[in-house]
């Protein structure tokens, strides 16, 4: 069979190995069959051993001789041509060794999420086509410049309401001083004083409120023409950081539909400021800590800490 074989020509030479393949899947076949049949169908003890010797001779010869034909068939072929016209991408198929080089694996992966992002990527954008968003891409054009500017109703709010809602907050908590000023028409200045502790001027526009000052008790919170000076910070340290804290608390009480609670709330959280320099820590249970009571009360148990132990 090899005599045959032309070296010259690849198929040819993939012909052959085929053909030695099945030639050798053949002569091990026999052997196994040779080895389930045993001795069976023999006349002697002897005469059975002998011959079943020589035919599983015979065929392990018949194996090797076709192993070494399947070999020589495999050095015929030749190897495969050292241009890659695919340039880097043509040698993922040269390498055996998947483990060190799993791209297929990894490309299969990636084309996984590559699926599931696109999947989530229009489940969020029918969910946002259904929400009406006034600063949204479909209104930037000449309708919209034509449409009026509709300011939101809670920015509008009458002086009469607003005086409203201030003056039930300070029903609430007879213990604190609210007096309410309007030196640019309708803004409103609050001047929120607290027992004997602390004093707070409250900025608001209608019924938001945009900055808040705390000095102590015994500070002055009038200028010189007898206005609320609503940009001296205080002179004591302590002040400083409830002032920082209450802007803090500023961002967090934010529910713009219902104006009047933010305020409630926040005028709550002002007021858990009455025992400042008699509560303790509720983590370290120390009253100071680098000379300062604890500062900071908690948004929605007001319970006191100070500035590190709150962290």
């Amino acid at each position: 069979m090899a005599d045959v074989v032309n070296v010259g020509v690849n198929l040819d030479a993939f012909s052959h190995a085929i053909s030695g393949i099945q030639a050798l899947r053949s002569s091990v076949t026999r052997v196994f069959e040779s080895l389930k049949d045993g001795m069976k169908n023999r006349e002697t003890l002897e005469g059975r051993e002998k011959e079943f010797l020589a035919e599983f001779q015979d065929n392990l010869q018949a194996v090797n001789r076709d192993l070494n034909e399947l070999e020589r068939l495999s050095g015929l072929v030749g190897r495969p041509s050292e241009s890659h016209p695919l340039h880097n991408s043509g040698l993922l198929s040269l390498d055996p060794v998947q483990d060190k080089t799993p791209l297929y694996s990894q490309l299969l992966q990636a084309y996984k999420w590559s699926n599931k992002l696109q999947y989530h990527a229009g489940l969020a954008s029918s969910l946002l086509n259904q929400q009406s968003l006034k600063r949204s891409a479909n209104q930037i054009g000449a309708s919209a410049k034509r449409r009026p500017k509709v300011q939101p109703s809670t920015l509008v709010l009458p002086p009469q309401y607003v005086d409203d809602v201030i003056s039930r907050i300070g029903r609430m908590f007879p213990d604190m001083s609210i007096e309410l000023f309007r030196p640019n028409g309708t803004s409103a200045v609050l001047l929120v004083t607290l027992g004997k502790v602390l004093k707070a001027i409250v900025v608001m526009r209608s019924l938001f409120i945009d900055r808040t000052v705390v000095r102590g008790y015994n500070e002055n919170v009038y200028n010189e023409d007898g206005k609320l000076d609503i940009w001296t910070k205080s002179q004591y340290q302590v002040f400083q950081k409830v002032t920082d804290h209450a802007t803090t608390a500023l961002l967090h009480y934010q529910l713009p539909q219902m104006p009047d609670v933010v305020v409630r709330s926040f005028m709550t959280w002002l007021r858990s400021y009455s025992k400042l320099f008699q509560a303790s820590c509720q983590r370290c249970g120390h009253f100071l800590q680098d000379g300062l009571p604890p500062t900071w009360r908690d948004f929605r148990t007001l319970e006191a800490f100070h500035d590190t132990c709150r962290m």
